[in-house]
């Protein structure tokens, strides 16, 4: 099937189940609260290079980690033992947003446009996003920031400016997460990074079980 073009008029996605092979759903739209809040909810997440029309992706075998069952290797803890590790939600969720960006740009190229940016701080102030800060030996070391809706959190990317910065982060936030009850972290993507410290592929089916749990219909 063709990949619907969005009205930025009309709040709507089509059903997930039209998604191309790759993932790819619609095109267009906008970055408005109220859609990307529509989006998350239904397994749908903005993905797209500057310049480019907005790209709408909900690929059908997701990735996600359970918080209770993060996994941290025997040389983390360790690290964890010989160092003072601690996080700090929201210090400064721009500030950790442009970190981000900026690790990618330098790396591999991103998707953090001004654009997005500017959608999830409007996100962020509205309750919907948060940033997560690492502080080892009471230095800035890494974070990361996602979508957090009822107990879900959807993982958008992270940074490391020390040895394990960005580790720590996901770690002592998971642990958060869990005594919170959240049912997951959803990855988007599988890397090898993630399913070294827990993460599991399941099918578009399972992930939407999750949402439920954690949402609500």
């Amino acid at each position: 099937m063709p990949v619907t073009m969005l009205d930025k008029r009309l709040l709507l996605f089509p059903d997930p189940s039209y998604a191309q092979e790759d993932g790819l759903l619609a095109i267009g739209g906008d970055l408005s609260v109220e859609r990307l809040f529509l989006a998350y909810r239904n397994g749908i997440f903005p993905w797209y290079n500057e310049g480019m029309p907005i790209l709408w992706w909900c690929p059908r075998e997701r990735f996600i980690i359970r918080p209770a069952q993060i996994h941290i290797s025997h040389s983390m803890k360790k690290f964890m033992r010989q160092h003072e590790v601690k996080i700090v939600l929201n210090r400064d969720f721009s500030d950790t947003m442009h970190r981000c960006r900026l690790k990618r740009e330098f790396d591999e190229g991103t998707w953090i446009t001004d654009d997005m940016e500017k959608a999830y701080k409007r996100l962020h102030e509205k309750g919907y996003a948060t940033s997560v800060e690492s502080y080892i030996d009471g230095y800035l070391s890494g974070g990361l920031y996602g979508v957090n809706i009822g107990r879900c959190f959807f993982g958008e990317s992270m940074f490391s400016d020390m040895e394990n910065g960005s580790k720590t982060a996901l770690i002592k936030f998971s642990q958060m997460l869990a005594e919170s009850g959240f049912v997951m972290i959803d990855c988007q993507f599988r890397t090898d990074h993630l399913a070294s410290m827990g993460g599991v592929g399941i099918s578009y089916n399972e992930y939407m079980e999750l949402i439920r749990q954690g949402i609500g219909q």
